[in-house]
């Protein structure tokens, strides 16, 4: 308890600097010893490169809040240097991620790490939808959506429900044969929607036409 007092006092007392702060000139990583690369604050004070302090904790206890190597405090919430948020640079974009995953699950705990992925659920079905409504698109969102299907029916067969009609072929079958359907549906209608569009299109351009010979 009293740890975990010294470390929110420690956080509140360098809350309004953790954006501007940077990583010592002199300094180096702790753990690589070399040049920070991504360099991110634990809640302690402490700097590290992003990967660096992200392996540590994979290689110590996944389950549990990282110890910090300098002080042994517990890592509740890494703050990464604010410069980093305007460069577009992959793996640094990668580290980013990772470090919110991280924060995420141990700033709110489990709890509020499925309480986050529960909010991005209507963009990411959104996605998925506009992906399906597109003619030109992969088949990546039709995995996923028999995927979706598949732990549909998972979780239907756990509850003690049994209310839909299977007609012999078995639960998974018709969430598969539904989610199919479904695809099938919403291609169809981006095709008719991009037909439309293609014919505004080209009335526009037969107006603009007209208007130029007159």
């Amino acid at each position: 308890m009293e740890t975990e007092v010294k470390e929110r006092n420690v956080e509140e007392s360098r809350g309004n600097k953790r954006f501007t702060e940077t990583p010592p000139d002199d300094d180096c990583c702790p753990i690589c010893f070399g040049s920070f690369t991504v360099p991110c604050r634990s809640n302690c004070g402490h700097w590290y490169c992003g990967s660096c302090i992200l392996q540590f904790w994979n290689y110590s206890s996944a389950s549990m809040p990282c110890k910090c190597p300098m002080c042994a405090c517990k890592i509740v919430n890494l703050m990464p240097e604010a410069s980093l948020q305007q460069q577009q640079d992959q793996e640094v974009t990668q580290v980013l991620k990772s470090v919110q995953r991280y924060n995420l699950l141990f700033v709110g705990g489990a709890l509020g790490y499925i309480q986050q992925k529960l909010r991005q659920l209507p963009f990411f079905m959104k996605k998925i939808f506009q992906g399906l409504m597109d003619p030109d698109a992969n088949d990546t969102y039709i995995a996923e959506m028999r995927l979706f299907a598949m732990v549909l029916s998972i979780i239907y067969g756990a509850t003690p429900f049994d209310f839909l009609p299977t007609g012999g072929v078995g639960i998974g079958r018709v969430f598969d044969f539904s989610a199919i359907t479904l695809v099938l549906i919403l291609r169809l209608v981006g095709i008719y929607r991009r037909r439309r569009l293609m014919r505004r299109v080209r009335q526009v351009a037969t107006v603009e036409l007209l208007q130029e010979g007159t």
